[in-house]
């Protein structure tokens, strides 16, 4: 039974979240619309099979695994040093201190396919292709694939990523997708800082944007992160878009202010992540 409200539920809500980079540009845009009334589905299948972690202030370890995938063997092609790689876990793992989580580096590949790295997105076949010969791991296991985003539906895209109950559905379709110029010390101004990838994590471990829902709708689902009309773009310092309580949360990861201006988990959202992950990745924390 819950694999099958799963499969619906991942039928009926796409578990991928976008955002598009354009060189040009100075925003983060999401390229992945999810109504209030998706959103709802997903979480009555969460609130009926919810695990609450027990193992409280406990560590647990997420195997890491990088597959980089270029264009050819140069920087400009995607092919990241591994200075890179390690600058980036060091970055998730300052995002991610106090949760409990440490992501730790199990395996980087490096693969030479023009075709992934350009055109590998959501729903395609490059990224089929892509996820079924490079994933590793179980549920557990954060996959995460640094590609260009340089043509087809993924042109422009900063990264994406599937939540967690959708894994039991599509297992290899299970991880994140990054620009592989947002890692620290890459070309992807105001947005390479390595926050992208704390952001698409977020998504991983079960987060939804804050100015999800707007002022009104169903919100994040996280009552400590003050309601927002529409993303924050740059670093906006005292923009407050909805009349409820709380100036918006600019500096929140799961915002899209610039990765200078971002800062900060809540405790609800940790709370939430926690148990978001301890029921579909049995993760405990």
């Amino acid at each position: 039974m819950l694999r099958s409200t799963l499969i619906a539920l991942f039928v009926s809500v796409t578990a991928v979240v976008a955002s598009p980079f354009n060189t040009t540009a100075t925003q983060r845009v999401c390229g992945t619309y999810i109504s209030d009334e998706q959103i709802a589905a997903a979480e009555a299948h969460f609130q009926a099979h919810k695990v609450v972690p027990t193992a409280k202030l406990l560590a647990a370890t997420v195997p890491v695994y990088f597959h980089v995938v270029t264009r050819d063997s140069t920087l400009s092609g995607g092919n990241v040093p591994d200075s890179q790689i390690t600058a980036q876990i060091n970055v998730l793992n300052a995002a991610y201190a106090g949760s409990g989580l440490t992501f730790t580096l199990a395996g980087t590949d490096r693969t030479v396919n023009a075709g992934w790295f350009n055109s590998a997105a959501p729903s395609t076949s490059q990224q089929t292709a892509m996820k079924n010969a490079l994933r590793a791991g179980g549920a557990d296991a954060l996959n995460v694939y640094t590609v260009g985003f340089n043509s087809g539906s993924g042109a422009g895209l900063l990264g994406y990523a599937t939540f967690p109950w959708s894994y039991s559905s599509a297992s290899r379709d299970d991880g994140v997708v990054i620009l592989y110029s947002s890692l620290p010390g890459g070309t992807a101004s105001p947005y390479n800082l390595g926050q992208t990838l704390t952001h698409e994590v977020g998504h991983w471990v079960g987060l939804y944007h804050t100015f999800q829902g707007g002022c009104s709708g169903v919100g994040d689902q996280v009552a400590d992160t003050p309601a927002e009309a529409s993303p924050a773009f740059g670093c906006p310092t005292g923009r407050d878009t909805c009349s409820s309580a709380g100036l918006d949360p600019i500096h929140n990861f799961m915002d899209y202010t610039d990765d200078a201006c971002m800062t900060e988990f809540t405790p609800g959202q940790i709370t939430r992540f926690q148990s978001q992950i301890a029921t579909y990745r049995s993760i405990n924390v």
